[in-house]
């Protein structure tokens, strides 16, 4: 029914695609005039269009003569004119949607059409690629089309960051054109690559400055994401946070790394492999409190010794080493489930990898605090206008319209899909099925023909690298361990024989073309004459060019004859998409190619959904463990499971969305505030109104009664001198003699009369600098505190549900209740400490203007603000908090 209605309305995509059409037609039509221009005319486009679109024009209306210009420059600089489904995909990111096109379609070149007309509006337009080496490859590839257009184009990297020049001599061929800049120039610049990650931690350092200056983000415009599924889904599910370390003790993470090893499986504990939860039996708690000397494990008083426990267990039995981390320079580095690619500088939560650190014997990192965390999710989701693109987004387009508000668009490929997909192969033990793989694998190696191995994790690739050894089938290994060699190695994956091994989908955005990769043969000619692209005389660099043609076209016709790039895959992911990614690095704009997965009843997702019931069927057939089941409905069967699984994670990411959004809220007011600080904000009026506000809230809460002889005006006296020195005139004795509205006026004058003085001592523009510094510590200080107690609440929220209250509903209500506590905090903080600061006057040409107040804060003692006489070490501290100074702020 739903095919014979589908056939009389039409499919939604094909419907999208029908309205892109005029705008390819209009493009088309174009391109004769372009053709027409000099290259200074070309580029004088650029100011043409911009000086429209001041004039009032509408960006939509320059859409096919700016990607008619593109296309142009393209043809000019890298030798490539972009195709008539590039120019639809070019459309589709411009209108802010997802861009599916499959795997070879040439996504790097279609995103510099609406990068281009984006950028006119020079608000920026940021490209966010999976890793440092696209971030860096894709302006160095597409710099010199937005250059020959007049545009800059800067690449943000991990400690670093450039922008491209066509005319700077670099002296390291890897960085070729790429000129170093600092970071605020990069995104100065018109485009801007960067990872996620990068983008992401700029955000909450600019947050985090003390300065305007010190900022390097302009406002988040325009962001085209490439590979849009692992950056805005997989990767989802891990926030970005900034941390610092905190001062808790490594020793009993050693203690349970110990201990733990001695439980015994099943018996002291049990494991649910879906959920990935690991609990003690009564049996395990009694072996546990023997062994750590305890009448009882779970009183309230041992409660931090059971998060040691429960994650000394986690860490010695969920977490492998070499498929979720691995070990390296004594470190233990996450492995990214899905891309197989090391995971620098993140760490899992709560302790579990100071407990993998201690199970791996290494050095234990300090536990943390957190300082800025933000979700990809809603980082993202701050840009004016975000789209994306990848191969493989289809599967997910509910999570991405639900999330995001992103829709997605099914581009069609350049030349009809020609790679035949074979059905999977069932096999009941994991040795029988890699011993078939390698066979295959060997079979395919004799012919000639290039193979690419897809695993889902490092053990895995090198277990079966270890079996083709042993059987002389030479071969590349591509995992998160040789990260810095993969591009170079899935480049030339489809030379005749070449054997590659890759985890998951190491190596993605790097294209493999049948015969290899011309330029990369280049080089190699080159390289053994002694000489690089850079450096080599013309009549070499003609020579070379010719050589590797000549050789590539013989290799490219073997590979064709052979039957092109064969695929297979070791095991079915979790998700559907990443075997599809997989898939598709074969069968490139209409080469010939072919896929097989090969599975088996031990493999993960078998064992955790489906598995028994085909074990079922195969022991019920008799038949032998070394013959496989090949049906579609099997394949069927895996699919099913696997749209279970994708539910599974989809539930976790919008769980963990909808918490975030949460403190997203309470994030922008913090980070709203900070802005309106650093931006010059009459703080002073603030202030004042702050310390309005406590007083009244004083003389309320202590002279509430009618009856004068209910007052407490010994405590309102004691607590406004907390706040402000009380004239002997305003002692509890004159206060006595009259009434609440005439004792509530006096103060608030006498109140905004010392604070004059104040100011009128220091001066008003160092008064204005000492408000800053100091709103902005405070705000700063007890925001971190806000996280961590956010965080505490958030892992014991799960809890209500037992009183059937729905834990996100309890954590909106007791967050919300938590910020009102924050901001009445903060201004409770900057009231009592604005009287006592002072500024510091040193001996230099220019005077040196710090602030201090009774609080240290998460990053460590602040310098202390002395006026006159240096304070002694013994001494009281000056910010009025009773303590010796070398306990205080002379720490």
């Amino acid at each position: 029914m739903f095919k014979w209605l589908t056939s009389i309305v039409g499919d939604s995509n094909e419907r999208e695609l029908k309205r892109l059409q005029p705008l390819v037609e209009q493009t088309n039509a174009l391109e004769p005039d372009f053709q027409a221009l000099s290259d200074a005319q070309l580029r004088a486009k650029t100011e043409e269009f911009r000086g429209r679109l001041d004039e009032g024009e509408a960006l939509e209306s320059l859409l096919p003569e700016a990607f008619a210009a593109v296309r142009e420059a393209a043809k000019r600089t890298i030798g490539q004119r972009h195709f008539d489904v590039q120019l639809m995909g070019g459309v589709v990111l411009h209108q802010g949607k997802i861009a599916e096109m499959k795997t070879g379609e040439g996504k790097t070149l279609v995103a510099t059409l609406p990068a281009y007309l984006n950028a006119l509006t020079g608000q920026g337009v940021h490209i966010i690629t999976v890793n440092d080496y696209l971030a860096k490859r894709d302006p160095q590839w597409m710099g010199p089309i937005y250059d020959a257009l007049g545009l800059s184009v800067a690449s943000i990297q991990h400690e670093s960051s450039y922008i491209f020049d066509s005319h700077f001599p670099s002296p390291e061929p890897r960085l070729r054109h790429l000129r170093p800049v600092s970071r605020p120039e990069a995104y100065l610049a018109d485009v801007t690559y960067g990872t996620n990650n990068e983008f992401g931690f700029d955000y909450l350092r600019d947050n985090m400055v003390n300065d305007l200056s010190q900022c390097v983000q302009r406002p988040l415009y325009y962001a085209i994401v490439d590979e849009v599924d692992n950056i805005l889904i997989d990767e989802a599910r891990t926030p970005l946070i900034i941390s610092g370390a905190a001062q808790e003790s490594t020793q009993w993470y050693n203690t349970f790394a110990n201990l733990v090893p001695r439980l015994r499986p099943s018996e002291d504990y049990t494991v649910d492999e879906k959920t990935r939860v690991v609990s003690l039996t009564e049996a395990g708690i009694s072996r546990m409190e023997q062994l750590l000397n305890l009448p009882n494990l779970y009183d309230p008083s041992n409660y931090a010794l059971t998060q040691y426990l429960d994650n000394a267990l986690r860490a010695h039995v969920v977490y492998r080493r070499d498929r979720d981390y691995v070990v390296k320079d004594g470190q233990v580095i996450i492995v990214d489930e899905f891309t197989g690619r090391l995971m620098w500088g993140r760490r899992y939560a709560e302790g579990l990898h100071q407990a993998i650190e201690a199970k791996e014997r290494v050095k234990i990192q300090r536990e943390s605090i957190t300082l800025a965390t933000i979700t990809f999710q809603n980082y993202f989701r701050m840009y004016e206008k975000l789209a994306g693109m990848t191969g493989t987004a289809a599967t997910e387009a509910e999570e991405f319209f639900k999330i995001y508000k992103l829709e997605v668009v099914v581009i069609p490929t350049y030349k009809t899909m020609i790679r035949r997909d074979s059905p999977d192969l069932v096999y009941k033990a994991e040795q029988d099925k890699f011993r078939a793989v390698v066979k295959e694998i060997e079979d395919l190696y004799r012919q000639g023909r290039p193979v690419l191995v897809g695993t889902v994790s490092i053990e895995k690739s090198e277990l079966l690298s270890e079996m083709l050894q042993r059987r002389g089938v030479p071969h590349q290994v591509l995992n998160a361990k040789y990260h810095e060699k993969e591009a170079a190695i899935v480049t030339q994956a489809g030379r005749p024989g070449m054997v590659t091994i890759a985890t998951n989908m190491a190596g993605r955005g790097t294209d493999i073309i049948l015969g290899g990769n011309p330029q990369g043969l280049m080089e190699e000619l080159l390289h053994h004459r002694g000489f690089t692209l850079d450096d080599a005389p013309p009549e070499e660099l003609e020579r070379a060019e010719k050589e590797a043609l000549e050789g590539w076209q013989g290799e490219h016709d073997r590979v064709v004859g052979v039957g092109g790039l064969h695929i297979i895959g070791t095991e079915r992911h979790e998700a559907r998409r990443i075997d599809n990614q997989l898939r598709g690095r074969s069968g490139r704009q209409g080469d010939p190619g072919s896929s097989r997965f090969y599975v088996s009843l031990d493999d993960d997702i078998m064992r955790r959904f489906g598995g028994d019931r085909i074990k079922g069927f195969m022991e019920w057939a008799g038949l032998e463990d070394d013959v496989p089941i090949e049906h579609s409905m099997v394949t069927k069967a895996i699919e099913n499971a696997q749209v279970k699984v994708e539910g599974y994670h989809f539930d976790i990411r919008k769980h963990l969305v909808e918490y975030d959004d949460v403190m997203n809220k309470q994030r922008e007011v913090i980070y709203a505030e900070r802005r309106k600080i650093l931006e010059g904000a009459d703080l002073k009026a603030n202030i004042l109104d702050m310390v309005q506000n406590e007083i009244k809230g004083l003389v309320t809460r202590n002279l509430a009664g009618r009856d004068s002889e209910e007052w407490n005006l010994d405590n309102l006296v004691a607590e406004v001198k907390a706040i402000f020195p009380i004239p002997s005139g305003l002692d509890s004795q004159a206060l006595s003699l009259m009434g609440r509205e005439e004792i509530q006026g006096r103060l608030l004058a006498e109140a905004q009369g010392q604070y004059e003085e104040k100011e009128t001592e220091v001066g008003a523009e160092n008064m204005r600098v000492l408000e800053r510094l100091l709103m902005l510590q405070v705000i700063d200080g007890r925001w971190v505190e806000h996280l961590t107690m956010m965080d505490n609440m958030r892992e014991g929220i799960g809890l209500q549900a037992y009183g059937q209250t729905d834990p996100l509903v309890a954590y909106k209500r007791q967050g919300h209740l938590m910020f009102q506590e924050l901001q009445e905090t903060i201004q409770r903080d900057i009231v009592h400490t604005i009287f006592h600061v002072t500024i510091a006057r040193e001996a230099a040409p220019r005077p040196k203007t710090a602030v201090s107040y009774n609080r240290s804060q998460g990053n460590g003692a602040r310098e202390l603000a002395r006026a006159g006489k240096k304070v002694g070490r013994n001494d009281p501290c000056p910010c009025g908090s009773g303590k010796k100074y070398k306990r205080c702020h002379g720490r």
